[in-house]
């Protein structure tokens, strides 16, 4: 519902224009209340929060929604599962999509119960949460818009197009795409085969090159170099080659980022092929992240040719 006042002192007009609806469940009322605030800011309109256990009962809850937003840090440990596992397979039965701010000790229990649909936040900025919202969302009908938001509504569109264009690039690479060179201009001082055997590293040199990058944040802004993508990647290769597995919530802390944008991360890189989630056979609760097949190919490439061009990793 939107007014407007007329010139002159005219009487307010409204006007009741289609809306995209969202449905939030919160387990405290100051997320529920911080979820609408975002939900009105995207444009959308609100139903009633519900709380944990009247989600779990309610049998209409997705009925005439377009998203679902999970407010999780204040729900009771012994609701959590079942709510997950809820509103996870609703939200995917129904095709809406599903946005989870979740507590940092949360994190691995949603990776594993939610689906790979499901955006996942944890301690999220406003910024965070619009992103996620705008990101998301179907195409809007026709209606009035609010100017005031034009800003920073093209701020997290053009966040959003970066972060495409890093993962395109970042999978385009790792795949080797690239053309072939012609022989007639190979550098031989540089180049080497990339179907020679590859030079052997091991899991403790990894782990020296990531505690060099860590020190740089004892003399320097920590945000100043920022590299999630790489930090995770090289995290990665390391406990593959200590045959470990990495839980998401240990991969979020490796990436030296809050932790919504670790999350973000993961599933940009997820999506453009360099992580594989897989679930614990073990535990169903539990998510592991992996290198995809392609990504340890180029891990191995660029040690290999870091090496025998005489650099040292980074």
């Amino acid at each position: 519902m939107y007014e407007a006042i007329g010139a002159g002192g005219l009487e307010s007009i409204s006007y009741d224009i289609a809306m995209d609806v969202a449905q939030i469940v919160a387990g405290a009322p100051g997320d529920a209340a911080a979820a609408e605030r975002i939900v009105a800011a995207a444009g959308l309109r609100a139903r009633r929060p519900l709380d944990a256990a009247s989600a779990l009962q309610s049998e209409t809850l997705l009925d005439g929604v377009q998203l679902l937003l999970l407010e999780a840090e204040g729900v009771p440990p012994d609701l959590l599962e079942r709510l997950l596992i809820r509103l996870g397979a609703m939200a995917e039965a129904r095709a809406v999509p599903l946005i989870a701010t979740v507590a940092p000790d949360q994190i691995d229990l949603a990776l594993g119960l939610l689906p790979a649909t499901a955006v996942l936040h944890c301690a999220p900025s406003d910024i965070d949460r619009l992103g996620a919202v705008l990101g998301v969302r179907r195409e809007p009908v026709a209606r009035l818009h609010d100017g005031m938001r034009d800003q920073e509504t093209m701020r997290m569109r053009r966040f959003q197009e970066e972060v495409a264009r890093i993962a395109d690039s970042l999978s385009r690479l790792t795949r080797s795409e690239l053309p072939e060179r012609s022989a007639s201009v190979r550098n031989e001082a540089m180049a080497f085969r990339m179907d020679t055997e590859t030079v052997e590293t091991d899991a403790a040199e990894i782990r020296r090159v990531i505690r060099a990058r860590r020190m740089r944040a004892e003399f320097f802004e920590g945000d100043l170099f920022a590299d999630p993508a790489w930090d995770m990647l090289l995290d990665l290769y390391a406990a593959e080659l200590e045959h470990r597995q990495i839980s998401v919530s240990s991969l979020c802390i490796a990436a030296a980022v809050p932790p919504t944008t670790a999350l973000r991360w993961i599933g940009t890189l997820n999506e453009a092929g360099l992580f594989d989630r897989k679930a614990d056979p073990s535990d169903r609760r539990r998510a592991y992240i992996a290198l995809s097949e392609s990504a340890r190919r180029g891990m191995e490439r660029y040690i290999t040719a870091v090496k025998r061009t005489g650099l040292s990793l980074v």
